[in-house]
C-alpha cells in the first residue's frame, strides 16, 4: 500500500541523515533535539587574513567550473556529486545505511528542476519532479537548486573565526556551526545539541597546486556521549566534461503530496 511504503521511506530518509545531522553509523541519534545551546561569549577572531582569503578565493572558484564532490561520514553515509557549476546542472548519488536500513537516493538538477530517484517513490527508470519550495530549509535529498556546491564550504569557511596556514596549501581553525545551520546539510536540531560546542568546531583543509580546494574535514562535537565521526568533503576532476542529461518527459512524474509530507514538507 503507498501510505506504508511512504511511512517506510520517512524512516529511511531520517536515517539517511544521520551522517550529516551528527547520528552514528547504526542510525543512533547522537543528538537531542531537546537540549538547548549553552550560553557562551561571542568568539572573537583571530584569523589570519590571508590564510581566510586563500580558503576564500578557492571556495569561490567552485562557481567556475565542473567538479566532483564526495562527502563521507564513517561507513555508513557517502554523497557523491558531479557539478557543472556554470551551467547550475549535476548529478548526485547518496547512500545511507543503518542498522537493518540501507537507502541510495540518485538526484538530477538542471538549473531550478530537481529530479529524484527514490525508493518506494519511483519505478525502474522513471524521475519524480521535486519542488524544493515545498520542503523545509535545510533538507537535503543530494543536491538542491541554487546551490552548486552541497557541502556549502563557501558558507562553512565564512562562518570560521580563527582561520590559519598550517603548511604548504594546508589550513586550519574552527567554525561556529551557529552562523552556518544547514550548510553541510548540519541541522539546527542537531547544532542546538552541540551546545556551546558548536560555536568550535575544529576543521582542516586543503588547496591543490592550482590553489583549489581539494579537502575540508570538520571535526564534529561528541554528543549524548557519542563520538561522532568526522564529515569529510573531497574535491576533484576539476575542468570535467558533464554527462548529466535531462530525463526525457516521458520518464518523469510529479512527486504526490505524501513524498513531501515523507520528507517534512508540505
Amino acid at each position: 500500500m503507498r501510505t506504508a511504503r511512504l511511512t517506510g521511506l520517512g524512516l529511511a530518509v531520517a536515517t539517511a541523515a544521520f551522517a550529516v545531522t551528527g547520528c552514528t553509523a547504526d542510525s543512533t541519534p547522537a543528538t537531542s533535539a531537546s537540549k538547548a545551546p549553552e550560553a557562551s561569549a561571542a568568539p572573537v577572531s583571530s584569523a589570519d587574513p590571508a590564510a581566510v582569503k586563500a580558503l576564500s578565493d578557492a571556495a569561490a572558484t567552485l562557481g567556475d567550473s565542473s567538479f566532483t564532490m564526495t562527502m563521507t561520514q564513517g561507513s555508513g553515509f557517502q554523497l557523491t556529486a558531479n557539478i557543472d557549476a556554470p551551467h547550475g546542472n549535476g548529478d548526485a548519488e547518496m547512500t545511507a545505511k543503518g542498522t537493518n536500513t540501507a537507502l541510495t537516493v540518485r538526484t538530477l538538477l538542471f538549473g531550478q528542476d530537481l529530479y529524484a530517484q527514490i525508493p518506494g517513490v519511483t519505478q525502474g527508470t522513471t524521475w519524480t519532479h521535486l519542488d524544493m519550495t515545498r520542503l523545509p530549509d535545510g533538507s537535503n535529498v543530494g543536491l538542491k537548486p541554487g546551490q552548486i556546491d552541497p557541502a556549502n564550504t563557501a558558507e562553512l569557511i565564512g562562518s570560521s573565526t580563527d582561520v590559519q596556514r598550517n603548511g604548504e596549501g594546508s589550513y586550519a581553525g574552527t567554525l561556529d556551526l551557529t552562523r552556518a545551520a544547514g550548510m553541510a546539510g548540519i541541522s539546527k536540531v542537531t547544532i542546538d545539541g552541540y551546545g556551546a560546542d558548536a560555536q568550535r568546531v575544529p576543521f582542516e583543509a586543503t588547496l591543490d597546486q592550482q590553489n583549489r580546494l581539494e579537502t575540508l574535514t570538520l571535526r564534529l562535537p561528541t554528543a549524548d556521549q557519542r563520538e561522532a565521526q568526522p564529515l569529510v568533503v573531497k574535491y576533484s576532476d576539476y575542468g570535467r566534461t558533464s554527462t548529466a542529461e535531462k530525463p526525457p518527459a516521458g520518464q518523469i512524474t510529479e512527486a504526490p503530496a505524501d513524498v513531501y509530507q515523507a520528507l517534512g514538507g508540505k
